[in-house]
């Protein structure tokens, strides 16, 4: 039988989603991007409510066009909206546990032919293993090595669809990265739901895991998806300092660039601490690219208090802002407060955020103009590979080599939304 995947959302969905495709390869199904295939996959998001509009549209979509396929669906969406999901005809509907049992849900539905629909009490879950041997979807492999967040910022429904903290085993994860590497991949990306929480209940942490991966010898750069500034320890900046396997980048969410707007978030950090931060980050690594999140339009959030996180963002000089308008989640306690900033405003202040982050990007991209580097080479087209920096920066090198390699460039332009470089034989 064949099947297809449709993933919506976070590296962790893509993640799981390349889990089980793995799975579902290995006991006889055949994949395919086609949408007439004989299983359909529906792997959901719920971080806004686009997000939700995104994965019912989809599944509507392929109930409408291919109404003979078994249509499963799960993760974040279904999770947060359960009953809006279980009126459409779903013939497998989970919510975030139970992907790894994906072959067995779908024998039982072969078998008994009647519909599905597991559900669990978010909080308290244990890590639901899961462990791939190689990435097809990217030349860099994602490694899934935590779940669930327990900061419950008040915008934010994660907490409740994803549980509570949990990791996976030290051991494990070692275990699965080394498969990977042997399997070709050099890049390995760490994700998670909160990845900088890793190991809460062991006697280890996200630290320890890195410098334990880097004795993976074939192993060329471990790149984190996402860590808390908060989560910056001395021990972590010891281990930048030292470990060249570090990727020269880091993504570290701000979400309101003024520290009225980040008390109303329920965030654990005011502007100072996190400013302090990123000085010692470049005092480390001069060079290094750190991009971050922010939410514009925020209840309480003001023109005076927009225009300070314009500024505060300058001051910072990120390489590069993911801007998002404030999406109200229902049962957030964002959700419940006064002063809700309109939806034209809310949009306005984002288009000023995004050409802000073109700025600084381009600012940050042109110091390597010139300059020598290395390229993990993701794919090939039109004559030429593309990929990225260690510093994240996305390179075109025109006449080159294959994909998944290491290469050497120099840096001659930039053009649109990527650097342009030159092989550099020796």
């Amino acid at each position: 039988m064949t099947f297809t995947i449709i993933t919506f959302g976070c590296k962790v969905n893509t993640y799981e989603s390349e889990m089980m495709k793995e799975r579902l390869e290995k006991h006889g199904y055949q994949y395919t991007t086609k949408e007439e295939a004989n299983i359909t996959i529906i792997n959901t998001c719920t971080v806004t409510n686009t997000a939700d509009k995104k994965s019912k549209k989809m599944v509507r979509h392929i109930k409408k066009n291919n109404p003979q396929t078994i249509l499963i669906v799960a993760g974040c969406s279904s999770e947060n909206k359960k009953e809006e999901y279980s009126n459409m005809g779903i013939d497998i509907l989970l919510g975030n546990k139970d992907k790894s049992k994906i072959v067995e849900l779908i024998e039982e539905f072969r078998n008994l032919q009647k519909p599905i629909t597991k559900f669990y009490h978010t909080r308290n879950l244990p890590f639901e293993d899961m462990f791939i041997e190689r990435f097809t979807s990217h030349a860099r492999a994602f490694l899934k090595i935590q779940d669930g967040c327990n900061n419950f910022c008040s915008y934010c429904i994660i907490p409740y669809v994803r549980g509570t903290i949990r990791s996976k085993k030290m051991e494990i994860a070692l275990q699965e990265a080394e498969k990977l590497v042997e399997n070709g991949h050099s890049e390995i990306v760490l994700t998670g739901i909160h990845t900088g929480s890793y190991g809460t209940n062991y006697n280890y942490d996200l630290t320890d895991l890195i410098h334990e991966m880097s004795k993976i010898e074939k192993l060329q750069r471990i790149r984190i998806s996402s860590i808390e500034i908060t989560e910056l320890t001395d021990k972590f900046l010891e281990e930048l300092r030292n470990n060249p396997k570090i990727c020269n980048h880091l993504h570290i969410p701000l979400q309101a660039g003024s520290d009225e707007i980040l008390k109303k978030m329920n965030r654990k950090y005011d502007l100072a601490y996190f400013e302090e931060k990123c000085l010692r980050l470049k005092n480390i690594r001069p060079n290094i690219s750190i991009t971050t999140d922010i939410i514009v339009g925020h209840p309480y959030e003001t023109t005076e208090l927009f225009e300070q996180t314009l500024n505060t963002a300058r001051k910072i000089n990120f390489s590069k802002i993911h801007a998002f308008p404030y999406s109200k989640r229902e049962n957030t306690a964002s959700a419940k407060m006064d002063h809700q900033v309109e939806e034209g405003e809310k949009k306005h202040r984002n288009h000023l955020l995004v050409e802000l982050s073109k700025e600084l990007e381009n600012n940050y991209a042109k110091q390597f103009i010139g300059k020598e580097t290395e390229v993990l080479i993701e794919e090939r087209k039109d004559n030429a590979a593309y990929g990225h920096t260690s510093n994240y920066l996305y390179v075109k090198i025109p006449n080159t080599t294959n994909k998944n390699n290491f290469i050497s460039v120099k840096i001659i332009d930039i053009q649109d939304s990527y650097l342009i470089g030159e092989e550099i034989t020796r």
